[in-house]
């Protein structure tokens, strides 16, 4: 089996090459890896790079894209809410294309530091003797966890069934009004996101 961390020194990024076979190549451990592999460096915080053997185009946008699809496919491993993927579809060509991965990314960062203070608070509870004492903090802890999560995931836990129903339609605005009204949607947003962030802050400082 291919060493998934590969020999690159501590800092470094490892690069990695695809060849037109769509094998994969590790330069740092000169062997073949699968994306079995590069998942396992992702979850390792193994730093890498994926280039095109022949071209040398930066790919590893899409190899990781790939990855995340091998994992959907999988049988109970699936991440991604169905309503969450069609939204996220959706804002591919919207005039917030260009402002939504730098929110996502700020939104899941967000989400980690939460989880590893929930984590570090429950196995603190969990090594204290009688901590069965606990048992209702801890699942309070969980709630107040999941309502992070979905706080922080604003179109993931959408369901079907609990969708709005379809706004009313309303005549479409003067062109000379869509710039106004994509810069209130950018403020409208932006509001929403710090709300959301002042929330988890206050959920999080609780016991």
């Amino acid at each position: 089996m291919a060493d998934t961390e590969g020999t690159a020194a501590p800092g470094e990024r490892v690069v990695i090459k695809k060849y037109a076979n769509r094998r994969l190549y590790n330069t740092a451990s000169s062997s073949y890896v699968t994306l079995e592999h590069l998942s396992e460096m992702v979850k390792q915080n193994v730093d890498f790079v994926v280039y095109d053997a022949k071209t040398n185009e930066d790919i590893t946008r899409s190899v990781l894209t790939q990855i995340i699809f091998e994992e959907e496919s999988q049988q109970g491993q699936s991440l991604l809410p169905i309503q969450f993927l069609r939204q996220l579809i959706g804002f591919y060509g919207n005039s917030m294309q260009a402002f939504l991965p730098s929110y996502l990314e700020l939104s899941l960062a967000s989400f980690t530091q939460q989880q590893e203070r929930m984590r570090t608070q429950f196995t603190s509870l969990s090594q204290t003797p009688g901590a069965t004492v606990f048992d209702e903090q801890v699942r309070q802890n969980l709630a107040l966890f999941d309502r992070a999560m979905k706080m922080f995931s604003p179109f993931a836990y959408a369901k079907p069934d609990d969708a709005p129903p379809p706004p009313t339609p309303k005549a479409e605005a003067p062109p000379a009004a869509a710039s106004g009204a994509s810069d209130e949607a950018l403020v409208a947003l932006r509001k929403q996101m710090e709300d959301m962030q002042a929330q988890i802050e206050k959920l999080a400082g609780k016991r």
